[in-house]
């Protein structure tokens, strides 16, 4: 098995430990993304909303890959308890270890917003980091597991961006 979780989950100090814990806490259900999408919204004019618009359908479709489709169908167990040095590892979920659904949802939502706003998708950058290195430091994943849900949101980012471009060079045809 992957012991790069005990690896991270024992050398993050403390105090980063707790900032970690902050940012996921406030992505977690995606609160953060919503609400980043919301001010872009308001904020941002026109780019703000296309931003907006395309990291929140960028989240929708990385949670349904990774939340409705890979982990029912991958069933990893998360790293043991005895690996995690803190008692964080008693708050985490009992789904599937594999992939990272945090993580998908943070880097979709990150790599959507940066093609229509690239400051914003800059900023965005450093939570989305946080949240896949929390994940890993909480004893919540295995490295791989937060790799694996940032490859799922990196696709989706790309689809959602090339998809109107695919769709009009290759539209659905009826015969």
């Amino acid at each position: 098995m992957d012991q790069g979780t005990k690896g991270v989950a024992s050398r993050v100090p403390a105090g980063a430990a707790k900032v970690l814990s902050a940012v996921e806490e406030a992505a977690e259900s995606t609160k953060l993304w919503c609400a980043a999408a919301g001010v872009m919204a308001w904020r941002g004019g026109p780019r703000g909303r296309r931003a907006a618009a395309a990291g929140i359908t960028a989240v929708v479709v990385a949670q349904l890959v990774s939340n409705g489709v890979c982990k029912q169908v991958t069933g990893r167990r998360r790293p043991p308890k005895k690996w995690i040095p803190h008692d964080e590892v008693e708050d985490r979920p009992n789904s599937s270890s594999f992939p990272s659904g945090h993580t998908a949802a943070a880097v979709a939502f990150t790599g959507a917003v940066a093609p229509a706003w690239p400051v914003a998708g800059a900023l965005c950058a450093v939570p989305a980091a946080a949240v896949a290195v929390e994940r890993v430091q909480s004893g919540a994943h295995y490295p791989s597991d937060a790799a694996a849900g940032a490859a799922i949101g990196l696709t989706t980012a790309w689809l959602i961006h090339r998809a109107p471009h695919l769709l009009r060079r290759h539209p659905f045809s009826g015969g």
